[in-house]
Order: C-alpha cells, then sequence, then structure tokens
C-alpha cells in the first residue's frame, strides 16, 4: 500500500526562505498597510521653513537654538540607521511577500524623512562647516554618540544570522525587531517629537512642525507593522516569548531611556524654560509603559505624561489621523482599506 504524503505545514513567519507567492494572501494585514502607506504621500517641498528661520534669528534664545541645533544633529543620521537596519535585517528575515511590499514602502519613507532632515539641515544651518559638523555628530558629540552606539549594537546583534533556524536565533532576531520599534522608533523619535512639539506650543518653529506631523505619522505606521509581526510571531511560535524575553526587554528599554536621558541633559543644559531633564525622564517612562503594553506586557514606571502638548498631539496626530483625509498631502487608492482599529 503506498502511504499518502503527509500536508506540508503552512510556513511560519520566520521560517527561512525568501516566500513571493502573494495569492492567497497569508497575512493580509501587511498588505492592507503597504496600501494604507501608499495612500498616504507626502513631499518634503510642501513644508515651508521661511518663518522658521526669523524665529531662530530673531525669536528664540542661545538655549532653545541649542536644542535645536543638538536634535536636528540627531535627525541627520537617524532615519538612516534605521533604513539599514530594514534592508540588512527586516527584509532578510521578515518571510512574507506582503510583509516585504510593507518593508519596500517603509524603505521609500525613511528615504523621504532623510531628504527632509537634509532640507532641513540646509535651512538652519547655511554654514557648511555647521552642516558638516552636524553630521559628524554620531562621532563626536557624546550624547548623540551614546544613543549612536546603543542603535548600531542592537543593529550588529543580528548581523551573523543568515537564517533563522533555532529558537535561540529567532528569539535573538525578535529582540532586535523590538527594539527599533520600541527603543528606537518608538522612544528615542518620540522623544525627538516632543522637543518639536514643546516648541510649537511656544509658536516657534512651525514648519519644521509641520512636517513631523507628518513624520510622526509615517513612524507610528512603522511601529504598528513591528507590533504586528511581533503579535504574528506570538501566535505562531508562542513558546520564543519567555521570561528571558520579556526581562531582556525590559532591560533593553531601561538602557534606551537612560541614552534618551542623557540626550535630554544635553539637550536641555542651557535651560530651556519650561522643559526639565527630569520631565524628560518621565516622558520617557511613560512612553516606555506603552511601548511594554503594545508588546502585552505590564507596565514597569507607572509614570504619566508630563507633557499635555503630547497628549493633544496623540489625539490630533496618532489617534484621529486616518479619519481625516487632507488633500494637500494624501493620494488616494481605490478600494477598500481597512485599518486596524485598536492602533
Amino acid at each position: 500500500m503506498t502511504s499518502v504524503p503527509a500536508t506540508a505545514a503552512a510556513p511560519r513567519l520566520l521560517d527561512p526562505g525568501f516566500a513571493l507567492t502573494l495569492r492567497p494572501l497569508r497575512y493580509p494585514a501587511f498588505y492592507e498597510m503597504y496600501r494604507a502607506a501608499i495612500r498616504n504621500t507626502w513631499s518634503v517641498e510642501e513644508v515651508d521653513f521661511s518663518s522658521d528661520v526669523t524665529d531662530l534669528r530673531q525669536r528664540m534664545s542661545p538655549a532653545e537654538r541649542h536644542l535645536v541645533e543638538r536634535l536636528v544633529a540627531f535627525f541627520a543620521t537617524g532615519d538612516s540607521i534605521v533604513s539599514n537596519n530594514l534592508v540588512l535585517n527586516l527584509y532578510t528575515h521578515i518571510n512574507a511577500p506582503e510583509a516585504r511590499m510593507y518593508l519596500s514602502r517603509q524603505l521609500y519613507e525613511e528615504a523621504l524623512h532623510v531628504q527632509f532632515y537634509l532640507t532641513l539641515l540646509d535651512t538652519y544651518l547655511p554654514d557648511a562647516p555647521a552642516r558638516q559638523a552636524a553630521f559628524a555628530a554620531v562621532e563626536n558629540i557624546p550624547s548623540i554618540a551614546h544613543k549612536a552606539a546603543f542603535c548600531f549594537r542592537w543593529m550588529d546583534s543580528v548581523q551573523g544570522l543568515r537564517r533563522l533556524d533555532t529558537q535561540a536565533q529567532r528569539r535573538q532576531f525578535l529582540l532586535n525587531v523590538i527594539c527599533f520599534a520600541t527603543c528606537i522608533e518608538g522612544l528615542f523619535f518620540f522623544a525627538a517629537f516632543a522637543y518639536v512639539y514643546f516648541l510649537r506650543a511656544r509658536g516657534l518653529l512651525h514648519g519644521l512642525a509641520g512636517g513631523t506631523n507628518w513624520v510622526f505619522r509615517d513612524e507610528s505606521c512603522h511601529m504598528a507593522f513591528a507590533f504586528e509581526v511581533i503579535a504574528t510571531v506570538r501566535g505562531e511560535q508562542p513558546e520564543l516569548f519567555d521570561a528571558t524575553l520579556e526581562a531582556d526587554v525590559r532591560t533593553m528599554l531601561a538602557e534606551a531611556i537612560d541614552c534618551e536621558a542623557q540626550f535630554a541633559a544635553d539637550v536641555l543644559s542651557g535651560g530651556v524654560a519650561g522643559l526639565a531633564p527630569a520631565q524628560m525622564r518621565e516622558y520617557l517612562q511613560y512612553v516606555a509603559d506603552q511601548r511594554l503594553r503594545q508588546l502585552g506586557y505590564a507596565a514597569q514606571y507607572g509614570t504619566a505624561n508630563p507633557f499635555a502638548f503630547m497628549d493633544l498631539q496623540d489625539v490630533q496626530e496618532l489617534t484621529n489621523f486616518f479619519e481625516r483625509r487632507v488633500s494637500s498631502y494624501q493620494v488616494g487608492v481605490s478600494g477598500e482599506v481597512v485599518f486596524d482599529a485598536a492602533f
């Protein structure tokens, strides 16, 4: 009697290989995220920095200008780091064509952010040596170098992985995904946005704030994708999410908070009225608790948001963003686009 071969199990998201077939869709949520991202397209040319130059020259104190100089120095390379991790690590190991479609779109958006910050630097720092110094900040400014070293360490942590064959290798990759979602895009960038919206609340740098609205929206979508990846892997391989992984995540977040707090001490070293390093640490702890909850873990810090202007920002630019249609930068797609209501 000839035996009937067993039906091969459907591949899981982190199974090695290079899946190419889009029908049937294994992970429709990733495809809908890709389509939603295409719908929300903007361009750097739409950002008007003209009033920002006047603010910098005439309306801002030396301490506030120092804040802005440090902030744009971080912006100069922050998104490039994320782009490199996306190409070198995420695209390699997240094995679903619909997910790779989204990652391709994310790579475009990261390049757009780099262009935005390049334009910002050209506008804010017309002196060529000053711009060169900003791009070299990852090597020459200790508070920025410290953050960059944190990012590079986690990016490099999976560079030796050609395949994810073992549970240990998959946990190692998951920590990379979690780090970039919770610590880099979800903490470092959110702290940078807080400085921008603090200045906007004081009537300053509306061009920077306007462009940051769109970057904020994009980064929030990048995080949503990463958390969907993590949730999918948790559903397929719950054994990877053990107590050791959770402990590693909490340690990682605590280190990221310390990195960003060191940056805050530098950024605010001139004494910016209405914003203190202690408040920034509270905000970082508040954001870290949000990220832990998104991962399905209990909050750790129990800190309230000290920045009312960021509560408003969350409402204006994140929760309700997808309910608005802004013709100045959003282009339509045909067909229905379904969003994750929980996000």
